[in-house]
Parts: structure tokens; C-alpha cells; sequence
């Protein structure tokens, strides 16, 4: 039984600390078959068995166990896939038409009995931000590209003079801006034009000023929390993304937000959503990662144990 991991080309990917390169290298040293294989190598037919061309590869951990040292490709060969193989699906994101194809692509391997994780049906089904709006912690929220919609959603918020806008389908904090909405003018306007900028509906929700004091992401597998760690935004920033600078450290979930997502990740499961990453926020979960789960690497790192390991005993 082979673990294929299905990723971005190398060169696209910050070795050191990538969750998928990570757990593949976890995988490996515990003595299990893995292979690479990358988008260019990718196929789906009809009238023949897949025969892929993957990739071995040697790595080696930094003395902590969490960040890679090194992450090098060996040779490669072409491999059939088999019923018994797992491939993981670790394309990151944006989920625009190119994810698309893939997720089709990988629903027609899936539908040849070969397990894919995370299933392309769960990822299909839901949308990390607005399955995170629907919980019952969630913050006030609107997604959409009408005006219309926009300011009457402005008009409920009665505690708030800021709110977030935001892409509907990118990551790591990208094109996410903070405005005013004391001049509806000006907010009006900027709606707008973010509206034009993403080619359609785009999100907007009520600025948690917490998120100052730091926003949690919590690892689940198979509806098991793996660990937990507070981001803090650098100064005069509210934007807790590691990748843009933000410091972390270990925490425990509180009680009730711990059972909010391991109800969440209760029911993904039925759809095939295995690995899950949350974004906490003041007890208010505001995204719920489902296409490429990531942060891995800082999160063992903060709990001071390869959490790979831990992956790789329910797989």
C-alpha cells in the first residue's frame, strides 16, 4: 500500500515547513511506501490502468522533529495506481477552475475504488469559509456581490463600526482588507470595487478586534484534535497569519469550542473530510480548512512532538 502525495511543484512550496512534505517525510522514516507526484504527471482514461510518473525522495528533520532540513527528489518511475494506494490531495490553494479540474479528475480515480484523502466529494460540498458561517459560533457574516445585500447586512451591526472584506475562495490572508463603515459613501464604494477585483461575490463580517490577542488554528484527523496553537499578529497588524509574520504558541481549546468542532469534524467524516484545520477567532469559528489543511510543521513545533506521527497512526 503506497501513499501517493499529490502537490504543487517544489519550487512553489517553503520546504522547511510544509505540512505535506511533512507528513510525507513522516511517513517514509516510519517505513511506509511513499511517493511524489506532481500536476504535470497527472491523468485520468478510460481504457487503461494509471500508470503515473511519481517520484521517491530522501528528507531529514531539523534537531526539533518538526521543521524539515531537507527535502530532495530521487529518481523517478512510472507506478500503476492500485486500489490499496491512497492519494493525498494536497494541491493548495485558490480553488479556482484549474482546483476544479482536479477535484473532477480525482473523483473519477475516487470512483474507481482508489482512496483519496481528502475526498473530492467532501471538498466539492463545502466552502471553507461559508460552512465555517454557518455554525452556531460563527460572527456576523455576509457573502454575495449585491449592494443591496451588502448594506443591509451593514445596517444589522450595531457594535461595530469596522467590518473584514474578503475573497471567497483564497488563503494565508490574501486580499483581505479592513474598512470603515462610518461613511457608507466610501464603504459603498469599496464594496464595489472588491466586488470587480474577485469577479464576484466576496465576503464581508464584522471585524473581531480580538483578533489583536491572537486567533487559534486547530489540527484535527479524523475527528481527533492533533493540537492547537494561538497566532498573534504582529504589532499594529490584524492579520494573524504566520506566513505574513504572525508569532504562535501552544493552547488548549476551551471546552465549548472544542465540542463545536468535533461535531464539525464528526460530521465531514461522513463526507470523506478527514484532515481539518479550524480558524478560531474569540470562540467563533470563522473557517473551517478543508482543501489543503496546513501549519502542520508550526503546530508540532509548538507542542514540541511530531504530530505526523500521530496522522499516520489513523490512517
Amino acid at each position: 500500500m503506497a501513499h501517493v502525495f499529490f502537490i504543487d511543484p517544489l519550487e512553489k512550496l517553503s520546504i522547511k515547513k510544509d505540512s505535506t512534505l511533512m507528513l510525507a517525510a513522516t511517513l517514509k522514516e516510519m517505513g511506509k511506501d511513499v511517493k511524489i507526484l506532481f500536476e504535470k504527471d497527472f491523468y485520468v482514461a478510460n481504457n487503461t490502468e494509471l500508470t503515473l510518473k511519481m517520484y521517491d525522495f530522501e528528507a531529514s528533520f531539523k534537531e526539533d522533529g518538526a521543521y524539515l532540513n531537507s527535502f530532495v527528489l530521487n529518481k523517478s518511475e512510472p507506478i500503476v495506481l492500485q486500489t490499496s494506494d491512497t492519494l493525498h490531495m494536497r494541491i493548495d490553494p485558490p480553488f479556482d477552475t484549474r482546483y476544479l479540474r482536479y477535484l473532477w479528475m480525482l473523483r473519477f480515480i475516487q470512483e474507481k475504488n482508489i482512496k483519496v484523502l481528502n475526498s473530492p466529494d467532501g471538498i466539492l460540498k463545502y466552502n471553507e469559509k461559508l460552512h465555517a458561517y454557518a455554525q452556531k459560533s460563527a460572527l456576523q457574516s455576509y457573502v454575495g456581490s449585491s449592494l443591496l445585500g451588502f448594506q443591509k447586512f451593514i445596517s444589522t451591526l450595531v457594535k461595530s463600526d469596522e467590518v473584514i472584506l474578503k475573497p471567497l475562495d483564497l488563503y494565508q490572508g490574501m486580499g483581505v482588507e479592513k474598512i470603515s463603515i462610518e461613511d457608507h459613501v466610501l464603504a459603498d464604494k469599496r464594496f464595489v470595487e472588491k466586488v470587480l477585483e474577485n469577479n464576484g461575490p466576496i465576503v464581508a463580517q464584522v471585524f473581531c478586534s480580538e483578533v489583536r490577542k491572537g486567533e487559534v488554528r486547530s489540527l484535527y484527523f479524523k475527528g481527533q484534535e492533533l493540537g492547537s496553537i494561538l497566532k498573534i499578529p504582529k504589532d499594529g497588524d490584524f492579520l494573524a497569519n504566520i506566513a505574513q509574520g504572525a508569532a504562535f504558541h501552544a493552547i488548549e481549546l476551551t471546552e465549548n469550542i472544542k465540542s463545536e468542532c468535533d461535531i464539525i469534524c464528526n460530521d465531514l467524516m461522513k463526507d470523506g473530510v478527514d484532515w481539518v484545520a479550524f480558524d478560531i477567532l474569540n470562540d467563533h469559528v470563522s473557517e473551517i480548512n478543508i482543501t489543503c489543511p496546513g501549519l502542520l510543521v508550526e503546530v508540532s513545533y509548538a507542542h514540541k512532538k511530531n504530530l505526523a506521527k500521530r496522522i499516520a497512526e489513523l490512517l
